[in-house]
């Protein structure tokens, strides 16, 4: 099958830079890398032009006018422009094993959505460390957090797979996921009234249990460091709760905000 990596970023080069170089040297390449861009300058313009020269894959570049945290669109115009079977999508602040993309492929299946984790890197940890190859994470590295995230045991996580299968609700996590293209086709993507921080990602995963999708947690494989940087989530009552709650009480699998506009 075809496979599209879909990498969200905003005005944050040398994170996408590390992004781009751990997809570079991934065994199992994808066909195609778009990365969907929230309206950065154009020194992020530049730095996807320079890194497709060389790029061993098809790199793409999908871009909207800085317009406030649409997250949302960002990421439906790039799937407009994808020609992947399959979809995974990370957030440009992930850095990956060499086998992440050949664990997601093992871990797709008919009917399910697939919900990675990641390593979280402390503000003490020297995100430079991520650019080499030969100074990968592991379990005694210092400055991370959920060291867990670090092992790769495929056994164990074809195990936990097939365990995980269901409707499970909390942890779902937009930085690392993979989904079948027709059924991100189906969910009309992701809903566009979703602005600032926040809970599309949620509310996507809400629409699939509804739509009859089911999950897949990726446990021990399909590994991604996350480089530290300040949350951006607001404080109190997040006004894309009402966007959530509204889905939910039409029962609306299909946005209607969603993907099809840039069809």
């Amino acid at each position: 099958m075809k496979v599209s990596v879909i990498v969200t970023t905003y005005n944050w080069e040398s994170a996408l830079e590390a992004v781009l170089e751990s997809i570079a040297l991934q065994s199992r390449m994808p066909d195609e890398v778009i990365v969907a861009d929230d309206g950065s300058k154009v020194a992020t313009k530049y730095l996807i032009e320079r890194a497709g020269k060389s790029f061993p894959t098809v790199l793409k570049h999908s871009w909207q006018e800085d317009d406030g945290f649409r997250l949302a669109r960002s990421r439906n115009l790039a799937i407009a422009i994808s020609h992947g079977d399959y979809i995974i999508i990370i957030d440009g602040d992930m850095v990956l094993d060499p086998h992440f993309v050949a664990d997601h492929i093992r871990a797709a299946k008919l009917g399910f959505m697939v919900q990675g984790s990641r390593i979280l890197t402390l503000p003490s940890f020297d995100a430079k460390k991520l650019r080499h190859e030969n100074k990968k994470l592991h379990f005694f590295s210092k400055g991370i957090d959920r060291r867990r995230h670090t092992l790769r045991m495929p056994k164990i996580a074809n195990l936990l797979l097939k365990m995980s299968e269901g409707k499970k609700r909390d942890g779902v996590k937009g930085c690392n996921q993979g989904w079948w293209r027709s059924d991100l086709i189906a969910l009309n993507g992701f809903d566009e009234r979703f602005v600032g921080w926040g809970r599309e990602d949620d509310d996507i995963l809400a629409r699939a249990f509804r739509h009859g999708l089911k999950r897949r947690d990726l446990r021990f494989s399909g590994l991604a460091a996350h480089i530290y940087h300040l949350e951006r989530q607001p404080e109190g009552v997040n006004p894309n709760d009402r966007w959530l709650a509204d889905n939910a009480a039409r029962n609306i699998t299909a946005c209607e905000f969603g993907l099809m506009q840039h069809a």
